[in-house]
């Protein structure tokens, strides 16, 4: 498992420590007790579980999220997959800003799509 101290990149994700969830951010339900940080169209999302865990979608921008470790213990982010692709992250208590990889089309930025 890796571990970093401000910032960290797994596949199409930026993970950076910040001082705290902007005001405007919305909080998100987790499903099946995990947090998806980053879908994917083929099921292979990066997700950590929701215990001890707070997660907000900016507000302005589908391509940047808010994860709140509040747990003393640290999470992992890990990647869902039937086959290893990225080692898990993990994740000690604090804030931190998620960003979705992007790239320019004609039609504007979008996120990368797996």
């Amino acid at each position: 498992m890796n571990t970093f101290k401000n910032q960290a990149a797994q596949g199409d994700i930026l993970i950076r420590r910040i001082d705290g969830v902007p005001a405007g951010a919305i909080k998100q339900e987790a499903s099946e007790g995990v947090y998806v940080v980053a879908h994917s169209e083929t099921g292979h999302h990066h997700v950590v579980d929701a215990e001890g865990v707070e997660y907000y979608q900016d507000a302005q921008n589908e391509l940047v999220a808010y994860l709140v470790v509040q747990s003393a213990i640290s999470k992992a982010i890990r990647h869902m997959r039937s086959y290893h692709t990225h080692a898990p992250i993990t994740v000690s208590p604090g804030t931190y800003e998620i960003r979705r990889q992007r790239e320019y089309t004609p039609a504007g930025w979008r996120r990368v799509a797996d």
